[in-house]
């Protein structure tokens, strides 16, 4: 009969040896173990099989008392194995919070119980608060209720203003190999056009129908043509001075190298202009960039863009065709944006992200990240903060 050993107390070196040690020495058979450090606080479970009448309990007990741990046990049978649901799956959720409350972890834990999923292990992905969690689950009738389940979680969750990722733990999550970036009020914290606008007088117009193209008000193409119409006259040269000072948004910049460093194809698909997509595909080192091409005729904007637009249907299609030519799955993609016209590009990807995004594309996204930065989205991938540092610092990055 199996018999689960429950060791718990201050952390320190040596412990788990010790007490395998006793395992070893008695030819225990060890079928199963799980250790984990909540601060400096260790448990450790080991699932055993025991001969009749071996006495090693006494001598387990007698060590871990040694040791300043509680040892506790109980015979366990194989029931649960035997009576596993078929149709059950693994799923992965991510919970992004400032902080992941109480609250909120409640909610979760509630809403699983009501769809009879178990919690199989559950991780801090973040450093320093609780910003993210990891909670690995089984789901029974998985095909039938996951897609509900996922809905529950995100309406109930964003009420705790926590974020969730509710995905398949398969090999593709843990595996994903091209990330296409949004870049206006994604990669970067403002809109070029209305930055354009600015420089040429014409701000309160441009910024208006942004807004309404951004909210999926009117079509995008049509949008984008009026806008661009406003800037007639607008020399080349302001333009390329105003790329030079681009700020990212928060985490961008870490992310990028993460991602790049661990061989990622990594790049734009924007509905804004190449001029400035372009200056961003340079200094993040990114694989590709595509945009707008503005009309210029000596130096001067004409007012005019040349066509193809990138619009959402483009955003989708370029999304499609790059997977393709790098020979990439489209499950092992990932695509970020904040408007309504990247949502037929997130609803394509593996993974579509909504990041900061207007409450339309939130709607319709797999999941959002409406906190923090954009390395957050590494939590999405299972790295942890303590993986990233260190990735970084053994690879000398900032």
């Amino acid at each position: 009969m199996p018999l689960l050993l429950t060791i718990t107390g201050p952390d320190r070196p040596g412990i788990t040896s010790h007490l395998t040690q006793i395992l070893a020495v008695n030819n225990v058979g060890l079928l199963d173990v799980e250790q984990v450090v909540v601060r400096g606080q260790l448990t450790l479970c080991m699932l055993v099989e025991l001969s009749s009448g071996s006495d090693i309990l006494k001598d387990l007990l007698f060590a871990a008392k040694n040791l300043d741990q509680e040892l506790n046990f109980r015979m366990l049978d194989n029931t649960h194995e035997k009576n596993q649901n078929t149709s059950t799956r693994r799923y992965a959720i991510t919970l992004l919070g400032d902080p992941v409350s109480a609250r909120a972890f409640y909610v979760m834990s509630r809403i699983l119980a009501t769809h009879n999923a178990n919690i199989d292990w559950i991780r801090r992905l973040s450093e320093g608060g609780l910003s993210s969690l990891e909670v690995l689950i089984a789901l029974p009738d998985a095909d039938r209720f996951a897609e509900m389940l996922k809905q529950q979680l995100m309406s109930e969750l964003s009420e705790c203003d926590v974020d969730v990722a509710l995905q398949r733990e398969t090999l593709t999550r843990r595996s994903k190999r091209l990330v296409v970036f949004d870049m206006d009020s994604t990669l970067i914290p403002v809109e070029v056009i209305d930055e354009m606008a600015k420089l040429h007088g014409v701000s309160d117009q441009v910024i208006a129908i942004t807004h309404d193209a951004m909210h999926g008000r009117f079509d995008f193409s049509e949008s984008l043509k009026k806008r661009v119409g406003l800037l007639k006259g607008l020399s080349l040269s302001s333009v390329e001075a105003l790329t030079h000072n681009l700020l990212l948004n928060d985490g961008a910049a870490q992310l990028m190298k993460v991602l790049k460093g661990l061989g990622y194809k990594v790049g734009i698909i924007s509905g804004g202009f190449d001029i400035a997509a372009n200056r961003l595909r340079e200094r993040l080192n990114l694989d590709f960039a595509f945009a707008n091409k503005l009309e210029i005729h000596d130096g001067i904007l004409t007012g005019n863009v040349h066509m193809p637009i990138v619009d959402a249907t483009m955003k989708a299609k370029l999304l499609v065709d790059i997977a393709k030519q790098e020979n990439i799955p489209l499950e092992q993609t990932i695509a970020i944006g904040d408007g309504a016209n990247d949502a037929l590009m997130l609803a394509k990807a593996g993974l579509g992200i909504a990041f900061h995004a207007k409450p339309q594309l939130k709607k319709l996204a797999a999941t959002s990240v409406s906190s923090g930065g954009l390395e957050r989205i590494l939590y999405l991938l299972g790295m942890s903060g303590r993986d990233v540092e260190e990735y970084l610092s053994e690879n000398k990055l900032e």
